[in-house]
């Protein structure tokens, strides 16, 4: 079963977070997702327990745990492939964003608008906000 683990402290260790996991049952993995500039942990990480009644009691039993001073959000962990696409949705993260759809603002590329409003197939200039194609 794999596990999200959100607002882990920045100074945690992926050996540390072992441990909590560990009182519940078997752990396969451990995997705190660490920024490439900074080097510190992002505060999210991924648990990997065989075993899905552990694992179970382990959300249970960890979820709201507080560890320094941050209470841990622990659930089961979604797929990638049973996520429904829609790419890029914009600020209010309406479904179905993604290009052609309504992404960035209105209209997206390939419908009247994109970008705010103009876009790029009705040719709305740039002071709208969109880019014109060559009349």
């Amino acid at each position: 079963m794999d596990i999200f683990v959100g607002s882990l402290p920045f100074k945690l260790e992926e050996s540390e977070l072992r441990v909590f996991f560990e009182q519940y049952g078997e752990v396969t993995s451990v995997k705190i997702i660490i920024d490439v500039n900074t080097r510190q942990n992002k505060g999210f990480g991924f648990v990997e327990m065989p075993n899905v009644s552990e694992g179970l009691k382990a959300i249970e039993g960890l979820n709201g745990f507080e560890i320094g001073g941050r209470a841990l959000v622990v659930n089961k962990s979604e797929d990638k492939k049973d996520k429904k696409p829609g790419g890029f949705s914009g600020p209010n993260k309406s479904p179905g964003g993604g290009f052609g759809k309504g992404g960035f603002g209105k209209g997206g590329f390939g419908k009247s608008g994109g970008f705010n409003k103009g876009g790029f197939k009705s040719g709305g200039g740039s002071r709208k906000g969109g880019a014109s194609r060559g009349n």
